[in-house]
C-alpha cells in the first residue's frame, strides 16, 4: 500500500525532475510540504553563503513559507539550522523551547527538523520546517524531509 508521503516523495521526485531552477524547485517544495502536511507551519530552506567582511559563513534565507523570520541570516555557529549545518546531520527536536540552540522565530513554535542539503559530500544548506505542535515529527516526516533536502542536493550537483 502507497502511503501519502510516499505518494508526496514521488510527486515531489517527478518535480525535481522537470525543475527549470534550483529556486524554482525550492519555492515547489516549501509550498507543497506545506500545503499537504499541516503540522508543517514554516518550512523554508537556508543555503550557506560567504560572509560579509570580517564573519564566517552564514545561512541566508531562501524560499520558504509561513510567517516572516527574523533570522534571514544566521551564523554556522548559531541555533539548531546553524548546528545542522556545522554538523552535517539531520536534527529533529521534540521541544524547541528546552533547546538552548533555539533561536526564536516564532512564539507559536514547538518543535522544529533540519536536514543538511548535501553537495559531493559537503554542506551547502539545509531544510528547515517548524511546527506548532509539541513533538509533531514522526520518522515518516524525517524520511520525507531528508528526501526533499537530497534531491535539491542531486539538482544542485546536475547543474554544477
Amino acid at each position: 500500500m502507497v502511503t501519502n508521503y510516499q505518494h508526496l516523495a514521488e510527486e515531489l521526485t517527478i518535480l525535481a525532475d522537470a525543475a527549470g531552477s534550483v529556486e524554482d524547485l525550492m519555492s515547489v517544495f516549501v509550498g507543497r510540504l506545506q500545503e499537504r502536511l499541516r503540522h508543517f507551519d514554516w518550512v523554508g530552506f537556508y543555503m550557506i553563503e560567504k560572509g560579509l567582511p570580517g564573519e564566517g559563513p552564514v545561512l541566508v534565507l531562501g524560499p520558504y513559507v509561513g510567517a516572516d523570520t527574523p533570522h534571514k541570516r544566521i551564523p554556522l555557529n548559531q541555533g539548531i539550522c546553524g548546528a545542522a549545518a556545522s554538523s552535517g546531520q539531520t536534527l529533529v527536536v521534540d521541544d524547541v523551547r528546552a533547546d538552548p540552540r533555539y533561536l526564536a522565530c516564532s512564539i507559536a513554535t514547538r518543535s522544529e527538523i533540519v536536514v543538511p542539503v548535501m553537495v559531493k559530500g559537503k554542506v551547502v544548506g539545509e531544510l528547515d520546517v517548524d511546527s506548532h505542535t509539541p513533538a509533531a515529527f514522526g520518522d515518516a516526516d524525517r524520511k520525507l524531509v531528508e528526501h526533499c533536502a537530497a534531491l535539491v542536493g542531486s539538482y544542485l550537483e546536475r547543474i554544477s
